[in-house]
């Protein structure tokens, strides 16, 4: 959360003339509840199933650009799906530049509740420390911190993944 998951796949979407598809307003508009609402009403095992579920319906998607919630990649198979359903790409962006862009965010993220300062960056290292084993089974990793539309179209061709 915070890497700019959103932000940059709406950017690509547009520049490669596909449509965008964030994970999180899929479950919104699927279930009408808020992200937080679903966390709440269903813990985190009952999200995550869903979760899986929408995440699995955009399979009958063409060709589009999809952001995924942080958690996503780390529970069921759902890296290895995505692995084998498109081409998956980390935004690495390191714990504190993560703290600064949550800890002014207006987002309401379940996960990191009122979490200030120090209290912020423990949960973020924890977590990135949880899901690096499947962030790492990315087709690519790239810099969060200076990534663009343009330069991800270089790299994805680069790498011949697009």
């Amino acid at each position: 959360m915070g890497s700019g998951k959103t932000t940059l796949g709406r950017k690509l979407a547009q520049k490669l003339s596909c449509p965008f598809v964030d994970l999180d307003e899929r479950m919104v508009a699927y279930t009408g509840k808020s992200i937080a609402e679903l966390f709440n009403s269903l813990g985190e095992a009952g999200f995550r199933k869903l979760e899986q579920e929408v995440l699995h319906s955009t399979q009958k998607e063409t060709a589009a650009v999809v952001a995924t919630g942080g958690g996503t990649p780390c529970f069921f198979d759902n890296i290895d799906w995505m692995n084998a359903e498109g081409k998956t790409v980390y935004l690495h962006v390191s714990p504190k530049a993560l703290a600064s862009r949550l800890e002014h965010t207006k987002s309401n993220r379940p996960l990191i509740g009122n979490k200030k300062g120090d209290e912020l960056l423990a949960l973020i290292e924890e977590k990135l420390q949880e899901r690096e084993q499947f962030y790492q089974k990315a087709h690519m990793m790239v810099s969060g911190l200076d990534m663009t539309a343009d330069k991800m179209i270089l790299y994805l061709e680069a790498a011949q993944l697009r």
